[in-house]
């Protein structure tokens, strides 16, 4: 861990604890506020408490910042001899994808070195935009490169999921196997998926945009595989390139929608309306202020928003309708939906409500019960697995088989 990502931990850690400090005086005062209506001439002794309670709860709150702070202070200048960045192992780089997700959006807004810049990653590290880069990354760098974009808290490591079991090897991919069958390149991209999924969007386009100018070979074709979150990021990024007529748009062959909200999770609706329930009454608001407090992205989840203008008008936590547009899709390139059910059969009725156990295969599919239909071609372009749940999407030889029959076609 470098000195900057400690003394942002430590402060982090500060700032946590003085939120908890300051949930649970939420919590005493609105209890006792009910406690103290209940009793007679009640004005003086509620006084005199608010004074007391709200000078120890500030006093808390001092003393776990000021200890953040002092700590941070002093782990940054504790001499790392070749830190390496938090991200550089493993269970850090998961460590910070969670962390992100939950609360990615308010670390870019402090400017917390904890937060996760969208990148190319290779063996643990980010890989600048820039030719001499690129090669050193990728010396068989080949004209058709595959994109990989994972979900919501998650990190490029997802796409290994599974593979000791399924292939013997831990290192087995869908883009290593890609790699070896018919020569693409993988591109495993790494974002904070706590911001919005539009401002992912666009980091998307931007970065395609100087891949494609500093590619050690002239690209040829474009194949994109996003996991949950990141099929909403694709469709992004992809609205976004040709709204401002980027190079790379135009390369794009095929996309993958492995397991993508495209109308929304029914998790996040729920713990959408149960925020907005909460908030209806003093007593519960300090619920109901933690539960809002996850990032944009999750709550961005709730009806498959990729747009600025899906949410730029409306507060998520007091507005509970769908303002989602109609955009598009990408109208050079072929669209393929793929989803899963628990049931082994993906036709039987408890695995259409339950989907994956977070998306549901209408939702994956794009398929509207009143009709505002997301225009993929389910009929010819769709592939649902039975008997799994959502991850099992991120590594799984059936699907491989999918992505490989439609490639070589």
């Amino acid at each position: 861990m470098q000195p900057q990502e400690a003394r942002a931990l430590s402060r982090l850690t500060g700032q946590v604890l003085a939120g908890t400090v300051s949930h649970v005086e939420q919590v005493h005062t609105a209890v006792a506020r009910r406690a103290f209506r209940m009793t007679p001439a009640h004005a003086p002794v509620q006084a005199v408490h608010d004074v007391i309670s709200g000078s120890v709860y500030a006093g808390m709150r001092i003393a776990v910042l000021a200890a953040g702070n002092a700590a941070g202070g002093v782990v940054g200048r504790v001499p790392r001899p070749a830190a390496q960045p938090v991200g550089s192992t493993r269970r850090a780089n998961v460590a910070l994808g969670a962390l992100n997700a939950a609360i990615g959006d308010r670390l870019v807004s402090e400017h917390s070195a904890l937060a996760i810049s969208m990148a190319l990653r290779v063996g643990g590290c980010d890989v600048p935009a820039q030719r001499q880069a690129l090669e050193a990354a990728f010396p068989e760098a080949s004209p058709k490169v595959a994109v990989f974009l994972h979900g919501l808290g998650e990190t490029e490591q997802a796409w290994s999921l599974r593979a000791e079991e399924h292939y013997e090897d831990e290192t087995v991919t869908y883009g290593s196997r890609l790699a070896a069958d018919i020569g693409f390149t993988p591109l495993y991209v790494r974002y904070n998926s706590g911001l919005h999924v539009s401002d992912n969007g666009r980091h998307l386009a931007g970065l395609l945009t100087e891949v494609t100018a500093a590619w050690p070979a002239p690209i040829e074709e474009i194949v994109v595989v996003a996991h949950s979150m990141g099929g909403l990021v694709a469709r992004s990024a992809c609205y976004y390139g040709a709204l401002s007529e980027q190079p790379w748009v135009q390369l794009v062959s095929d996309v993958f929608y492995l397991g993508s909200p495209h109308l929304g999770a029914p998790l996040e609706r729920f713990v959408g309306v149960v925020g907005w329930s909460l908030s209806r009454s003093g007593q519960t608001q300090p619920w109901a202020t933690l539960i809002n407090g996850r990032s944009a992205g999750i709550k961005d989840l709730r009806f498959g928003y990729i747009l600025d203008d899906d949410w730029r008008d409306c507060d998520p936590d007091a507005c509970l309708q769908d303002h989602r547009h109609d955009v598009p899709l990408l109208s050079t390139a072929n669209h393929y939906v793929i989803s899963a059910t628990v049931t082994a059969d993906p036709d039987h009725p408890f695995g259409q409500i339950v989907g994956d156990l977070l998306v549901q295969p209408a939702s994956a599919h794009g398929r509207h019960r009143r009709g505002r239909h997301v225009r993929f071609d389910v009929d010819n372009n769709s592939y649902r697995l039975g008997g799994s749940h959502h991850f099992d999407l991120l590594n799984h030889p059936a699907i491989y088989d999918v992505l490989l029959g439609r490639l070589e076609q």
